[in-house]
């Protein structure tokens, strides 16, 4: 990706935050670091991770669903990113949705399409669901699951083990279905402490 590209999707979110507000005013002067490069955090991992997966995204044919995408995060970087991949950006909010899409359109992005709904009415499978602070992992999962058959990546901060504790808990599984990647690897900066890209 250009660095023209990050510089015109700041603008864009700029200047749809003024109308629609789906980044926090605090935030809207960090909006590449915060939002965009941590969207692409999950682009990194399966870079440096899982190499295989990220050969698949580049090929294409991959579909991926960004659950709870709000105004576009991770949905529209990775789109970006991996422009052979099928990316389909739901959030229940009409408005976020609306911006999500604007944006997506004027960055010239064929492959994302928005869709305002709620996870529990979805019946199409993807290959992979990704999802950005949307809920705590076990009901993330419990509304993900059905829906991809390759794997859920999200981003996560906060107490992360104790999420995974009550994921493995619910679904009864192993440990070992859970994979977790310290962001702070690939960014030391001290906003992404404590930030991670969880991987089931």
């Amino acid at each position: 990706m250009r660095a023209e590209d990050y510089t015109r999707m700041t603008e864009l979110y700029r200047e749809w935050n003024a109308k629609i507000n789906v980044v926090s005013r605090k935030d809207i002067d960090h909006l590449y670091e915060h939002h965009i490069q941590h969207s692409l955090c999950i682009a990194e991992y399966l870079r440096t991770v899982r190499p295989e997966v990220y050969a698949a995204w580049q090929a294409g044919g991959v579909k991926v669903l960004d659950l709870g995408t709000g105004g576009g995060f991770p949905g529209i970087p990775l789109a970006m990113a991996f422009p052979s991949v099928h990316f389909t950006l739901v959030d229940s909010v009409g408005k976020k949705i609306k911006v999500a899409s604007a944006v997506a359109s004027e960055l010239g992005l064929q492959n994302v399409e928005c869709v305002n709904a709620r996870a529990e009415t979805l019946t199409e499978k993807y290959d992979w669901v990704v999802s950005r602070a949307v809920a705590p992992l076990d009901v993330l999962w419990g509304w993900s699951s059905r829906l991809y058959s390759q794997g859920l990546i999200c981003l996560k901060g906060g107490d992360v083990h104790s999420e995974i504790a009550d994921y493995l808990r619910k679904s009864r599984r192993e440990a070992a279905f859970v994979r977790v990647w310290e962001i702070s690897r690939w960014l030391p900066d001290e906003y992404f402490a404590g930030k991670f890209v969880i991987e089931i």
